[in-house]
Formats: structure tokens, C-alpha cells, sequence
């Protein structure tokens, strides 16, 4: 299934049904009076978070979404039928924004979590309702309130405890596939992993996260180089970030930096999010250039910095604890 995380869609909720003109006619009842009944309420465009669905690929061709209108009144002092709701299914994490991209409308971030986003139009009033002492014939009927329309955009964030940062190449497929049962594409080019990636860690029977894999990062990604930045809207919601980076390279501090300044620029908090450091690649790398690496890293950084290697998972336990241990302390602050 291909992957896609926004999607712009139009949405009107149902107009509601006309009231109408009518009068009592019976045998033998001299002045029936007026009994025209009231319409019905159009449906209503309600956004629902559903478990089970990672993308939203069923909003890439169906793009328009109306609610139908209410039933029209009756005689009788009859009201028209009630129209059913309209329910868009979405994934967990869904943020509803309008039209300006800008203004949030909801945000389902639980399953089963519900939100109205169009209010369908009330019906209009029957003649029966204009009946008073001084008119006791009314013949006055008003038509349904129209109900609301507007343009929307579904723009998905996963839901993951930690997300897996870095430059191209830095490792992080390998590393989400030995920490969890993901099965990510590996290669050794550029861009091998082009959608976000999730994977369960389970430390043990009652321990586990939620990793998310996040498509390398090139300079000048938030001005749209590369794959610029539109896959860092899933890892927002995230506790901390695991930053990886390629040991194997000459410059490791270049990478650190060339990475920090991306998430600056895109904002959103995520260059204040706490962050684990990882060298990766231990196995590529001798051990005076490990030293001058971590080294030259732990001194721009501020931060102790890990050594570790995906390929032999030397280091990877030790790292996967701490990134649990960081996310408990975060829930812990959390309000409940």
C-alpha cells in the first residue's frame, strides 16, 4: 500500500429539510387548523481515528464528501427523517487543519477518538409552529438551514515513542531492523528508505516502544532539497530522538550539525526534544579513529556520545535502554 500522509478533501454537511404548508382536514372537525411539520436535520461530517490504517491513500482519489440533506416535514405535524452522519476513517495521529494548513481542527491522537467537523443544517419550521391566537391559519413555511462546507487537510503524524534521525546512509534501516521485527529496504546508496518506517522494540514482556525510521536528511532540506522535510511531522509527537550518525565518514561533527541546523529550520520544538547521540558504524571504524571521533563529537555536542554498531549490534541493548528509560521519564511528567 503506498504510503501518504496529507490530503486535501471537501466536505459539506447536509442541508436541512423544508418545513411545510398543511391543514387538518377530518370529518366532522369543522376547523382543523394548520399541521405542517418541521424538516429534518442534515447530516453531520464527523473525522474518526480508527486502528488498523497507516495512510491515508483513501483520500487520494476520493476527495469530495457530502452529507445528505434532512427529510422534508409533513402533514400531520409530521418532522422529516434525520439524515444519516458522514464518517471519514482515519489513521491514529490525524490532525484535521483548514484550508489555511494552519488552524487545527482536531487532533485524534487515541483510537476511536471523534471530531464534527461540518454541522449539518437544522430543518425549517411547518406552518404548525406560526400558529398562535391571533393567526390561527398560518401560511408560512421556512426552508432548511444549509449546513456547513468547508476545504480541509488530513495531514498525518505517527504515533511513536522515539524517532531515528540522520543524514543519508547513517544506518538507520539497519538499526530499526535488528531493534525490532520491521523488515526495512537496505542498500547501500542514498535515499533507499524514501516513506517513514515504524517498528515495535520489545525490551522484555512488559517493556516496549514505538521507533520511528525517518528519511534521511540532506543540507537544505527544509528549504525542499532532498526529500526535504515533510516526513519530520511524524516525529513530534515523539518523547526523544535517536540521533545516528555515519562513523564511517571523516567529518562525523559536520553531519551533527549539518542535521541540528535541518531541525531548526523546520521548528516545531524538535531541536529541543531531548536527544541521544549515537556514532554508528563501530565496526567500520579503527579504534584511534574512534577516539578522535567521539572525541571531536562529545565536544561540539555538549553530550556524551554512543558508540555503536547496527550490523553487530554491539552497543545496540545498552542504547535501546536508555531510549526507554527517557521515554518513561517523559510519560511520568506528562499530566495525566
Amino acid at each position: 500500500m503506498k504510503f501518504l500522509d496529507e490530503a486535501k478533501i471537501w466536505v459539506k454537511a447536509g442541508d436541512g429539510g423544508d418545513g411545510v404548508v398543511a391543514f387538518r382536514r377530518e370529518k366532522y372537525i369543522e376547523f382543523g387548523g394548520p399541521d405542517g411539520g418541521n424538516g429534518g436535520k442534515g447530516g453531520d461530517i464527523i473525522v474518526e481515528a480508527v486502528p488498523g490504517l497507516n495512510t491515508l491513500i483513501d483520500y487520494r482519489y476520493a476527495q469530495h464528501f457530502k452529507a445528505r440533506k434532512g427529510g422534508n416535514g409533513a402533514g400531520s405535524d409530521r418532522t422529516g427523517a434525520g439524515s444519516e452522519d458522514v464518517v471519514l476513517k482515519v489513521p491514529v495521529g490525524t490532525v484535521v487543519l483548514a484550508e489555511d494548513k494552519e488552524t487545527v481542527l482536531a487532533d485524534l491522537t487515541a483510537a476511536g477518538q471523534r471530531a464534527t467537523i461540518c454541522v449539518g443544517g437544522d430543518g425549517g419550521h411547518g406552518n404548525a409552529h406560526f400558529k398562535t391566537s391571533t393567526n390561527r391559519a398560518p401560511r408560512r413555511a421556512d426552508k432548511g438551514y444549509p449546513g456547513e462546507e468547508r476545504w480541509l487537510w488530513l495531514r498525518l503524524k505517527l504515533i511513536a515513542d522515539a524517532g531515528l534521525i540522520g543524514l543519508p546512509n547513517a544506518g538507520k534501516s539497519t538499526f530499526l531492523s535488528v531493534a525490532s521485527a520491521a523488515r526495512p529496504k537496505i542498500a547501500d546508496y542514498p535515499f533507499t528508505t524514501l516513506t517513514p518506517q515504524l517498528g515495535v522494540v520489545r525490551l522484555n514482556a512488559t517493556e516496549e516502544f514505538v521507533l520511528a525510521d525517518i528519511p534521511g536528511l540532506i543540507e537544505g532540506a527544509h528549504e525542499g532539497a532532498g526529500l526535504g522535510t515533510r516526513f519530520l511531522g511524524h516525529v513530534e509527537r515523539c518523547a526523544v530522538l535517536l540521533h545516528l550518525i555515519d562513523g564511517s565518514q571523516p567529518d562525523p561533527v559536520r553531519a551533527y550539525e549539518t542535521l541540528r541546523a535541518e531541525l531548526e529550520g523546520y521548528g516545531a520544538g524538535l531541536s529541543e526534544k531531548p536527544e541521544i547521540v549515537a556514532l554508528n558504524k563501530l565496526d567500520a571504524m579503527t579504534p584511534q579513529a574512534r577516539a578522535s571521533r567521539v572525541k571531536a563529537l562529545e565536544r561540539a555536542t555538549g553530550r556524551p556520545v554512543r558508540l555503536i554498531s547496527g550490523a553487530t549490534r554491539e552497543g545496540v541493548p545498552e542504547i535501546l535502554r536508555e531510549l526507554a528509560d527517557t521515554i518513561h521519564r517523559h510519560r511520568e511528567s506528562q499530566p495525566a
